[in-house]
């Protein structure tokens, strides 16, 4: 008599379980759902051409200055490899890390994705948040939550894709997450960690924090391999080990004192001896004369000229410095840009986003980083650099005997003479004229107009100096800034300006 209702319970429960069990299983989901769609079939096979897999880890890195995500994924050899480069559709706030709640900057670092932080739900199509703050974060009392990669173009302290691209970027990581990954490593850095870009932001107070990170990108880089990261000290570490012939397991604690440990010998010289190219060319560079990079002061984020070509005066947002994206500006829009985006511009009455500072001035932007949230000895290093235009690289360019021993003096003062000051007044442009559509000025002019402009003596030069020849430059590394007359600017545009 009791048998019939029990089997009945029993294959209820079957049901229940199978149901679940569907849940869970990315094939019996529903096609519908903007989460579950496919990955597509072009992605598919670049997948397979590459000796990947659908379900094999992968690994994301983020650019800021350059605007463009990368999605790694491990091959079939066990090395992570590039699978695809997104052009960032918008991130806001300047390049450094995010410090405090409000402050509109996207966090870098490294981040852990667990599928839990994946978000089909999400205001912006589709979302994964990053988990700031992390350890290291919590441990200098920085603030914030809610910092994600979605869609929708639109960035409150975010990085922001359009939808379609979103959509592969989701389908990709849950395809990892099916295939047994635990959680995917997010990379966030202020630019590609190249010689040329460390030349060229030499004198940013956020270089110590830079350079921590660089480390674990130079981990990656020589090894392929997502490196494992710890923190202590209020550091990064990464790819620790326990030392020979301990037993005990590392214990790590972002506010303590690191425990004792190792990194692999072979990792620890691979590292060193990029670290030392790296150095090494970043001297040659700013001693060759690499200009510093632009003041960002007052420009809210940035955007791929992939998309911002395709906006409203978006031409003028773009970063004509930089030389290093991946993705070309003059292809297809990667999916819909929508109508509320916006292009990084600066406020009202703010200088405009190319002028240029000289390069002896120390106006590069920076964090608001307070005493409590700025790593030890990095006060006494950025007081340092706002008292002396030559940054550390000059320092070890001329330890290596790549420039002279003491940086050249600033020229005096000329004498302006009635004939100089009428030949810096520009001629009044004619009414009738049209005005001219912004220019996009090209960098060594830019350059050249940010020099002081030095004024010709009415009588003959006192100085020996002064009627000593321009010293010639060496032949510049590729990428680096040519010397520029400083009248050039003057001279051929004088009209213009």
């Amino acid at each position: 008599m009791k048998r019939p209702p029990v089997r009945a319970l029993v294959t209820a429960a079957a049901l229940a379980a199978g149901v679940l069990l569907a849940g869970c299983n990315g094939e019996q989901l529903s096609p519908s759902s903007k989460a579950n769609r496919p990955i597509p079939d072009k992605l598919l096979a670049e997948i397979e051409a590459k000796n990947m897999d659908k379900g094999s880890p992968m690994l994301v890195r983020l650019f800021k200055q350059e605007a463009e995500l990368e999605v790694w994924k491990q091959d079939r050899n066990g090395k992570y490899a590039l699978l695809k480069t997104y052009p960032i559709c918008r991130w806001s706030g300047d390049l450094g890390p995010k410090v405090k709640e409000g402050d509109r900057q996207a966090p870098e670092g490294f981040y852990s994705i667990t599928p839990a932080q994946m978000n089909p739900n999400s205001g912006y199509y589709l979302s994964f948040n990053m988990g700031y703050p992390n350890a290291y974060d919590r441990a200098w009392g920085r603030t914030g939550s809610q910092l994600m990669v979605h869609g929708d173009c639109s960035s409150r302290g975010c990085y922001a894709m359009t939808d379609e691209q979103i959509s592969e970027i989701y389908a990709l990581g849950r395809e990892s997450f099916f295939g047994g990954q635990n959680a995917f490593q997010v990379q966030a850095y202020p630019f590609r960690m190249t010689a040329q870009n460390m030349a060229r932001h030499r004198n940013n107070p956020n270089m110590p924090f830079w350079k921590m990170i660089k480390e674990g990108n130079d981990h990656f880089e020589v090894t392929k391999q997502e490196p494992k990261v710890d923190f202590c000290e209020k550091k990064y570490v990464f790819d620790a080990e326990k030392p020979a012939g301990s037993t005990r397991p590392l214990a790590f604690n972002a506010s303590a004192q690191c425990p004792a440990y190792q990194v692999s010998p072979e990792i620890a010289e691979a590292v060193q001896d990029k670290q030392r190219q790296d150095e090494l060319k970043t001297a040659q560079l700013i001693s060759r004369g690499t200009a510093m990079a632009r003041s960002r002061a007052g420009i809210d984020g940035g955007m791929h000229p992939i998309f911002a070509s395709k906006l409203p005066e978006g031409d003028a947002a773009i970063d004509r410095d930089v030389t290093d994206y991946a993705i070309a500006s003059n292809g297809p829009a990667p999916g819909t840009v929508p109508a509320h985006a916006t292009i990084p511009r600066a406020p009202e009455g703010a200088p405009s986003s190319f002028s240029f500072t000289s390069p002896g001035s120390n106006s590069e932007p920076m964090v608001a980083v307070t005493s409590t949230t700025m790593p030890a000895g990095t006060a006494s290093a950025n007081a340092s650099a706002a008292n002396s235009s030559e940054g550390f690289f000059s320092k070890l360019s001329r330890s290596v005997g790549l420039r002279g021993s003491e940086p050249a003096p600033a020229p005096a003062p000329a004498p302006v003479t009635t004939a100089t000051k009428a030949k810096a007044k520009s001629p009044a442009p004619s009414k009738t004229a049209r005005s001219a559509p912004p220019r996009v000025i090209p960098l060594e002019r830019q350059q050249a107009q940010a020099q002081p402009q030095q004024a010709k003596p009415a009588g003959p030069a006192t100085a020996p100096a002064a009627a000593a020849p321009a010293p010639s430059h060496p032949q510049s590394l590729a990428g680096a800034q040519p010397a520029v007359p400083a009248n050039s600017f003057d001279s051929r545009w004088s009209t213009v300006r």
